[in-house]
């Protein structure tokens, strides 16, 4: 499959639709699972979406979780839609939680946190390539975050769905996963 982004944005936001809560629900403890495999998260920096339940996003409170257990560090992202920019703020056992206009949970108040300090950053999206390119909600707050985050930093992708052949509309600013984590496969490009 080969596609612009609006074509993989319309699609993939109607599979979603169809995913039913129980297939929700397995392929989110699948990737959870997986990442704990995979990825050394103790005494890292990881920022972390939490989902958009009317999108149908992977429930990632679960990572954030038991991640947090096993001594890894977390901060959230607040989205400004004014600017287009997104701040990070660290996550604690006190942070609370408030539903922006956008379906987003997102921490009400914390210390914030510098793109450069993350070590690694689980990022959204509908939907991703063969050459690790991803297609998210088209405002950009993704990849301009990413653009400030230090070169070492490790950008894992996670979707429901297996990447297509080519995002055929790819440009200059938009950064690539070095990650995808699916419920069946973990992808490195």
């Amino acid at each position: 499959m080969k596609a612009n982004k609006a074509e993989l944005r319309a699609h993939f936001k109607e599979e979603r639709k169809k995913i039913s809560p129980k297939r929700l629900q397995k392929a989110s403890e699948e990737i959870c699972h997986s990442v704990l495999k995979n990825f050394q998260l103790e005494n890292k920096l990881c920022s972390i979406f939490l989902p958009i339940e009317r999108q149908k996003e992977l429930n990632t409170y679960q990572i954030l979780e038991r991640a947090v257990n096993i001594g890894a560090k977390f901060t959230l992202p607040v989205s400004n839609f004014k600017t287009g920019e997104l701040s990070h703020v660290l996550y604690t056992n006190d942070t609370s939680l408030e539903i922006n206009p956008y379906g987003i949970p997102e921490p009400v108040k914390g210390k914030k946190i510098a793109p450069d300090k993350h070590d690694i950053v689980f990022v959204p999206l509908l939907a991703a390539d063969k050459l690790g390119n991803r297609v998210g909600y088209g405002k950009g707050f993704y990849d301009r975050f990413l653009s400030k985050c230090k070169s070492d930093c490790i950008f894992i992708g996670l979707n429901f769905f297996e990447p297509i052949d080519e995002i055929e509309d790819v440009f200059e600013g938009d950064k690539k996963l070095n990650y995808l984590i699916t419920p069946e496969k973990l992808i490195r490009f």
